[in-house]
């Protein structure tokens, strides 16, 4: 079956494309508005890398055409929404809870737990490809644009079903930001879907706070009608970046999740291999240990970078072990209301309890990978975080 991603040809060179690819998002929407133009160096370079960097199949190279078109056209529909909507810059982001950590640490876990309470908004899944203002629940069904990320959504499981198992998403639930955040085109997200070690280094070089400022403004765009509800946030990302995450939110509860980077980081990297297989050709077993390499570096600095954070910010920081979530979740929850200054009443909390029994995060399936199988040992993955594994008592049976 062929994927929506897949119907927008793509060029013979993605380097000289960049004018198309405007003109193609511009048309998806009639809009051809994108913002300030500080993703054009970001689009350029990734342009660039998919030339070179990755082994495409003919539908990984349609897909990956598509994503940069479709990220392009959010961009253009949300300037749109914002042009309608006068003075959505000035709706405040009072407090917002923040769940980050590495990958596989229980963002997503506690981060759908939370959202069961109704006095907090998210960014639900269908929002991130065409960003607005919240329409009523009620509207959603009826919606084009809800139906067409649904359908999407759905197409892409098809495509790949075990990697539900791994990471279960629906447009109608709360998402992670990182769906936002590419619209600025300096993100991590863009290293994931294939390979592009071309882009990835110009990417660890840069800073991301332009890309910040507009997953704010988007906020504002999309929560103009609830002023008055405090935002729940998630992204593993926002690990990286929390003294961006501070300057852009300055009151922000960050709630930072830990867990075994051995037992983390591979679970990491079957989540990304398994998404890698329709877009590639060239051999895993090459691929592999490439991708280990990376995500252990990568998640290791952000770890270094986010202590170097605590100096000024400490206070806005909880620490989560996932161990501990897993237990007692309710003792965790009650943890995080407390740092929050949030109150848990009743009928969440039974809402809370509900959820934990149906446990739907194991319903798609065991997630099952090695550490080998990325040419990692768990000693070594281990070693890069240095103290970390011991200063949280993050090896199995052990509790922060």
């Amino acid at each position: 079956m062929q994927g929506l991603e897949d119907r927008i040809a793509p060029p013979t060179r993605f380097a000289r494309a960049a004018d198309l690819a405007h003109e193609l998002a511009a048309a998806k929407y009639g809009a051809d508005d994108f913002g300030p133009d500080d993703y054009q160096e970001g689009l350029r370079i990734l342009l660039l890398s998919m030339d070179y960097d990755p082994s495409f199949t003919e539908r990984g190279r349609a897909i990956a055409w598509g994503s940069v078109v479709n990220t392009l056209a959010a961009r253009a529909h949300a300037v749109r929404a914002m042009k309608e909507r006068p003075g959505f810059d000035a709706v405040p982001m009072l407090a917002p809870v923040i769940i980050t950590g590495i990958p596989r640490t229980g963002t997503t876990a506690l981060h759908k737990l939370m959202a069961v309470d109704p006095q907090f908004q998210g960014l639900q899944g269908w929002l991130m490809d065409s960003p607005m203002v919240r329409p009523p629940r009620d509207t959603w069904d009826a919606n084009p644009l809800f139906q067409d990320a649904v359908a999407r959504l759905a197409e892409r499981y098809a495509a790949t079903p075990d990697k539900f198992a791994a990471h279960a998403m629906a447009s109608e639930e709360v998402d992670e930001c990182l769906g936002l955040l590419r619209q600025g085109f300096v993100s991590n997200l863009w290293n994931c879907g294939w390979s592009a070690p071309s882009y990835d280094l110009w990417w660890q070089n840069q800073s991301e706070l332009a890309s910040y400022r507009w997953l704010r403004s988007l906020y504002q765009l999309i929560g103009a009608d609830a002023p008055d509800k405090r935002w729940l946030l998630k992204n593993p990302g926002h690990v990286d970046n929390l003294d961006i995450v501070f300057a852009i939110f300055p009151d922000a509860k960050v709630v930072l999740t830990h867990r075994d980077p051995a037992k983390a980081v591979p679970s990491l990297c079957s989540l990304l291999m398994r998404g890698h297989a329709l877009m590639e050709d060239s051999p895993a077993a090459l691929r592999a240990p490439i991708m280990g390499m990376r995500e252990t570096e990568k998640w290791a600095r952000a770890i270094r970078r986010s202590e170097a954070v605590r100096a000024t910010h400490g206070a806005q920081i909880l620490d989560v072990v996932q161990g501990d979530l897993h237990r007692d979740p309710m003792t965790v929850i009650d943890r995080i209301y407390g740092f929050a200054g949030l109150d848990l009443s009743e009928p969440v909390r039974a809402a809370m309890a509900e959820r934990i029994a149906a446990d739907p995060e194991s319903a798609h399936g065991a997630h099952r990978y090695s550490v080998g199988d990325f040419g990692l040992t768990e000693g070594a993955i281990r070693e890069r975080f240095g103290d970390y594994v011991e200063r949280f008592g993050l090896r199995e049976g052990k509790t922060a």
